[in-house]
């Protein structure tokens, strides 16, 4: 695909994720938005009319259902197909993979997220760590909320001559927050059958060199996840060199519980104080305070937001596909500058 100055953008399901790509892919200069495809025809469509995007349906039944209460629709997915450059898939677990078929015979670049397995695309992304891999590529997938924050926090410390192997136990929000009312769990924990959990295998899908074992918990909650890493390192270290380390991402943000961000609630609070859309927050929000180097064993805990950490890496992978831009470097800064992202929040 020969390097242009901007792209034309379709994104597959507008749910949790689908309406957060939208929203940052319509803040980039360089990428066209082109319609938005979904097969629902409740609340959660009506305020595309209201904001200009065009409304695509993926099947005719959705067509018919979409038509029928008054929504106003563009087209099917065929057609949506037609007029883009590359087409981000939010959809549910296993829908997206169902997809490829069809993307594929359409000869039309492909994200798809999380949910989906490595082997799906043959490449996971995460920006600082495989976005030169993914230059020019058909497809990709963006890793899941908790793999994304794995990556660029151990990642950090590999740039630094700093890792050898980590250890996480993973707080797991039970559901989406717009979900609370319809499942989750309440008063108890589950944890997960199985040690590791996927996400440390996950994690090497990105990068293989990484020695990372993971546990996880489900918690009744639906604010975001709560990680505990007990990492070793190549040497001795004082707390100050670590947290350089981490500094050197722009994708980690450094927090105190001095400041009154004692638990992830807070965090998100301090988001919406921000004006932050949706409350996002886009950076792995790490407690330097609560940091602690014993020699070469370093402990640390972070929040993620599994709602927004997954969006600038699919505006970077955007990029990466259809050659925007060259190198991991100049994308991140474009997507940094257009959704406000800052190692300090104040």
């Amino acid at each position: 695909m020969a390097r242009r100055s901007s792209v034309r953008v379709a994104i597959n399901g507008y749910g949790v994720i689908g309406k957060r790509v939208t929203d940052a892919v319509r803040l980039q200069d360089d990428m066209e938005l082109v319609g938005v495809c979904d097969v629902a025809s409740d609340w959660r469509l009506r305020s595309l009319d209201h904001k200009g995007i065009a409304l695509y349906a993926a099947s005719d039944e959705a067509l018919q259902a979409m038509t029928g209460c008054g929504l106003t629709v563009a087209g099917t997915l065929d057609a949506l197909l037609e007029k883009a450059d590359i087409i981000i898939d939010c959809t549910p677990k296993r829908v997206g993979a169902a997809n490829v078929a069809r993307y594929r015979s359409r000869r039309i670049k492909f994200i798809v997220h999380g949910g989906e397995k490595h082997a799906v695309t043959g490449h996971s992304f995460v920006a600082e760590s495989s976005f030169a891999s993914a230059i020019g590529r058909e497809s990709t997938r963006i890793v899941s909320c908790n793999t994304i924050s794995i990556v660029r926090t151990l990642a950090a410390l590999k740039r630094a001559g700093l890792l050898k192997r980590a250890r996480g136990t993973l707080l797991r929000r039970a559901t989406d927050p717009w979900e609370s009312d319809a499942g989750g769990i309440m008063n108890t924990l589950v944890p997960e059958s199985e040690i590791p959990s996927h996400q440390g295998p996950d994690a090497r899908s990105v990068d293989p060199e990484l020695d990372v074992v993971t546990m996880a918990v489900k918690v009744p909650e639906t604010l975001g996840h709560l990680h505990y890493w007990a990492v070793q390192l190549t040497r001795p270290a004082e707390k100050e060199e670590v947290l350089e380390a981490f500094r050197a991402s722009s994708r980690i943000a450094l927090i105190r519980t001095a400041d009154g961000l004692t638990a992830i609630n807070t965090v998100k609070e301090l988001m919406a104080d921000l004006d932050r859309p949706r409350d996002n927050l886009y950076e792995v929000a790490l407690w330097e305070d609560m940091l602690r180097a014993e020699g070469d064993e370093l402990f640390y805990a972070y929040m993620v937001d599994n709602q927004a950490i997954v969006i600038p890496e699919t505006i970077d992978a955007i990029r990466a596909l259809t050659e925007l831009a060259s190198d991991a470097d100049g994308s991140i800064a474009l997507t940094n500058a257009s959704l406000g992202i800052r190692q300090r929040f104040f």
